[in-house]
């Protein structure tokens, strides 16, 4: 793909993703509501755009784990088409790191991060653009764009 062409796909994902954008504020993809961030807390993945990988920084607060239970974590990973690419590993996680993060035990409150290497399920590195992070807790979901630069 010319730089051109590159720069013309960024552009036109960006236009195309600014509802879904202020709707991730509101709730994710699902489009339901949610209330103030007391359960969980999806930060900006850093360095945002990355290339080839990134850190995805979230907190769990003491309203996700209900009656003591753990909270259940699922993070994935779309492309502008809404179709899942992968999910991202945990880091530092008692399960290990490079665990996936699909439905996911965490014990405890406190800040943990989750990693991507900007490949899809296959290994194949990405191309450049806009993906959309999916995060649920316990069935309550936050999105946020993610951009790669190659």
């Amino acid at each position: 793909m010319r730089r051109t062409e590159r720069v013309f796909f960024v552009l036109l994902s960006l236009l195309l993703l600014t509802p879904l954008a202020a709707g991730a504020q509101q709730g994710g993809m699902t489009g339901s509501q949610e209330g103030p961030e007391t359960d969980f807390r999806l930060e900006q993945n850093y360095p945002n755009p990355f290339n080839p990988a990134t850190r995805i920084p979230f907190e769990l607060m003491d309203d996700a784990f209900l009656d003591g239970r753990p909270a259940t974590v699922s993070m994935r990973i779309y492309n502008i088409l809404l179709q899942y690419v992968d999910s991202p590993t945990a880091v530092n996680h008692p399960m290990g790191d490079r665990t996936n993060i699909l439905d996911l035990e965490y014990m405890s409150p406190g800040r943990y991060e989750a990693f991507w290497d900007g490949r899809d399920r296959t290994g194949a590195p990405v191309a450049s653009g806009v993906y959309i992070l999916e995060m649920t807790v316990n069935g309550r979901s936050r999105t946020m764009k993610m951009f790669v630069n190659r």
